[in-house]
């Protein structure tokens, strides 16, 4: 198996999405110099929110992020956070990209963007790839230190970070229930499903906060992570730093595990997963939480909340995506398919509200 062949790749960009490249390489010529002359844009295939591009000179590369087209959600694609997260995480926290430039003249692009480095490797999306071989065992180990990764990120140092100032920790479970539900209420469309219920027990069952302030990635999963194309069970970088903050790491942990589909899940859950946690080898999302526990000091005492918020937020971020389809602000038929997605997770919070699923 050639590692070249694992290397995630960008290709044609989608309709709709194409970029001003001779705006572009006039306003990255003070940066890139010379090589703006040969700049060629590639779009990557992944991503259902802020768009990502692979810019091209000869043997240099760099990746460029923009907000979607036709996006009405400014709080979600905040271009400016997301470097400053970075550009922060640079000295402590090696796995993120290093930013390279921030451009909020929207003469350019139309919008806020900015420029990073290329970190090549593999990316897991829904399946493995047909020709990673990795043994259940392997499977098991690369999962664990993909969550211990997330682990070391709730562990950095806000002030040696320069981030202790950063964001609201406190009252931050509060805050993010009544914005998720205010963005679900945003977002309803007639097709789509009646969430109140779900809502009315996330309320109800709302945890005390669990008294530790962390960087938190908010959207943690597989195909933000870079493995390494020669040794697949390494993690080399994070991606998508988009709704980063300073927070309680237990909500983080839930919006992961909010994906996490496994071997005993119903298969109306399972087959709207979008990576594989259900194959033989990876570990339940109860073995999950007992390492994140034993890694980081922070007990778990109320996971039930903690998987319904992760699955319910991202019911409320598959009908924003899916409201922008609906409304013809997107083109992206991908999308279409977003408002069956949000009555799964639903269905999934309902089994959690009945107590017929507990972890």
């Amino acid at each position: 198996m050639g590692t070249e062949d694992l290397v995630d790749r960008a290709g044609d960009i989608r309709e709709g999405e194409g970029l001003d490249l001779d705006k572009l390489k006039q306003h990255l010529e003070p940066i890139l110099g010379s090589k703006v002359g040969s700049l060629s844009v590639k779009q990557f295939p992944g991503g259902h929110s802020n768009l990502t591009y692979l810019l091209s000179s000869g043997d240099d590369q760099w990746v460029l992020r923009r907000p979607p087209f036709g996006s009405t959600v400014k709080s979600a694609h905040d271009m400016s956070r997301e470097f400053k997260i970075l550009s922060a995480l640079e000295k402590v926290f090696p796995y993120g990209p290093t930013p390279v430039h921030f451009c909020e003249d929207h003469d350019i692009l139309g919008c806020d963007f900015y420029l990073m480095t290329y970190i090549e490797g593999l990316v897991i999306r829904r399946d493995y790839p047909s020709n990673l071989n990795l043994s259940p065992d392997q499977i098991r180990q690369q999962l664990f230190n993909f969550f211990d990764v997330l682990g070391e990120l709730h562990s950095v140092d806000l002030v040696e970070a320069g981030l202790d100032t950063f964001g609201r920790p406190v009252g931050y479970v509060q805050r993010q229930m009544d914005g998720w539900s205010g963005r679900w209420a945003d977002a309803f469309t007639s097709d789509t499903v009646n969430c109140d219920e779900t809502i009315k027990w996330l309320y109800d069952n709302m945890p005390a906060e669990s008294g530790k302030a962390s960087v938190i990635h908010n959207d943690y999963k597989m195909d933000n992570v870079i493995f390494s194309a020669e040794n697949p069970l390494q993690v080399i970088g994070v991606l998508d730093w988009e709704m980063s903050t300073v927070g309680d790491p237990l909500m983080d942990l839930g919006c992961t595990l909010g994906y996490w589909t496994q071997q005993s899940d119903p298969d109306f859950f399972r087959d709207f997963r979008s990576m594989p946690s259900d194959v033989d080898g990876a570990p339940t999302r109860a073995e999950i939480v007992a390492r994140f526990q034993q890694q980081t000091g922070i007990g778990v005492d109320n996971f039930p909340f903690y998987f319904c918020f992760g699955l319910f937020r991202l019911a409320v971020i598959g009908q924003q995506i899916y409201y922008r389809y609906y409304n013809g602000l997107t083109k992206d038929h991908r999308f279409k398919g977003f408002v069956k997605k949000a009555h799964v997770l639903q269905n999934m919070c309902e089994l959690i509200v009945s107590g017929k699923i507990e972890s």
